[in-house]
């Protein structure tokens, strides 16, 4: 069976935990046919495109 050999601190044990370290920022694109900014490969919220095509309505703001 597995022991631990010595105790692993409170700042060790939260340092492993954390999961800040693993994420990066998304790479943001802009939008071909209204320049929006977007994540890649996801429908414009602005003109309801992707890949040319559109796929709903845009609101009226």
């Amino acid at each position: 069976m597995a022991v631990p050999k010595s105790k692993v601190s409170k700042q060790r044990r939260n340092k492993r935990r954390s999961s800040v370290w693993k994420l990066e920022t998304p790479g943001v694109t802009t939008c071909p046919k209204c320049g929006e900014f977007r994540l890649p490969h996801r429908m414009c919220k602005n003109c309801m495109t992707y890949n040319g095509h559109e796929l709903g309505k845009a609101e009226a703001k």
